[in-house]
């Protein structure tokens, strides 16, 4: 077993007892042992509860991210100091000064990277028991030569085999053999879906989530460039994909989407425009504090009265009667 194969054996290991275990879960409800869909509520199950136990790194990383927001106007000016200064001793100073301010802010560079790094073992974990298990492979733990053989050979509405793509499909389509339908189909949908999830995402991140100052940096473009590559990835990839690992893609993709979603909500980057929309939110409740430690409240406008209709005398007197 090489290097890698050692240190995804654990994680490999927790993931098929994850995903036996829900398809165990399922099977004693009454759904079918081999149906498609009681394994695509398994892969699902184990999405969640993998993504789950990732959230206390994925809020570490936003802290991180955070803390460096807050020292990048303190980086510039170290580097504004020592434009265009290319000699080794300004180099040197540069790099004393940039150390220094690390240590001074407690801040690391590398810290936001850190929980990303130790994310993707784990999702790469998961891409392999899933299709080693689409390829009748057994896996490193409770996922037998068995449980690979139901998984593999899984259907979706008794037609699109979990192990079978779009890709797989078209060829056979182009050569004039027999093909399914129903897996080009469903796995079109997917790519779409997938892509569509994407892109909100990183919409999300682009429109509302950055500082004036983030906008004009150099890293604004290269998101507005990974705003449109990401989602063209899956676009293009998806198609090769086994329905079986898309639905793990876009499972993640959703739970990713939503969270991202969540946290732009609640713990958006100062000076964004997520962040003044949530200052405004809490100032119309009453529950924004200021730099002072007084509250903030936002009294809303009062609404306009509305306006009455001028009543014509005969209309009038219809309305009131005849006096007695």
């Amino acid at each position: 077993m090489d290097l890698i194969g050692t240190i995804l054996w654990p994680l490999k290991w927790v993931v098929e007892l994850l995903l036996v275990s829900f398809h165990s879960l399922f099977s004693q409800m009454g759904m079918g042992y081999n149906d498609g869909i009681t394994w695509v509520l398994s892969i699902v199950g184990l999405v969640m509860v993998v993504r789950a136990a990732l959230i206390p790194i994925f809020v570490r990383q936003i802290k991180s991210q955070r803390k460096m927001l807050e020292v990048a106007p303190q980086l510039k000016k170290i580097q504004d100091k020592y434009k265009g200064k290319k000699d080794q001793f300004s180099r040197e100073a540069m790099s004393r000064e940039t150390m220094a301010m690390y240590k001074k802010t407690g801040t690391n560079p590398l810290s936001s990277c850190l929980p990303l790094l130790l994310q993707m073992p784990i999702f790469f974990a998961l891409f392999s028991v899933l299709n080693d298990a689409q390829h009748l492979k057994a896996g490193v733990g409770l996922l037998d030569i068995t449980r690979a053989q139901s998984f593999g050979n899984a259907k979706l509405f008794g037609e699109a085999p979990l192990s079978d793509s779009f890709a797989s499909q078209w060829t056979l389509m182009q050569a004039g053999d027999p093909f399914s339908s129903a897996v080009m189909i469903i796995a079109a949908t997917m790519v779409v879906l997938m892509t569509a999830s994407q892109f909100i995402t990183q919409l999300q991140i682009v429109s509302k989530n950055m500082s004036p100052e983030t906008k004009a940096s150099p890293m604004f473009k290269q998101q507005r460039i990974m705003l449109y590559l990401l989602p063209l990835v899956f676009a293009f990839s998806g198609v090769a994909f086994p329905l079986g690992v898309m639905f793990y893609w876009l499972t993640s993709n959703f739970w990713t989407m939503i969270q991202q979603f969540l946290v732009i909500r609640n713990m958006p980057t100062p000076g964004s425009e997520a962040a003044k929309a949530r200052e405004e939110r809490l100032a119309r409740k009453g529950k924004l504090i200021g730099t002072d430690g007084d509250i903030i409240v936002v009294e809303e406008p009062p609404k306009p009265a509305q306006r009455q209709q001028p009543v014509g005398k005969a209309r009038a007197k219809k309305q009131t009667g005849p006096k007695k």
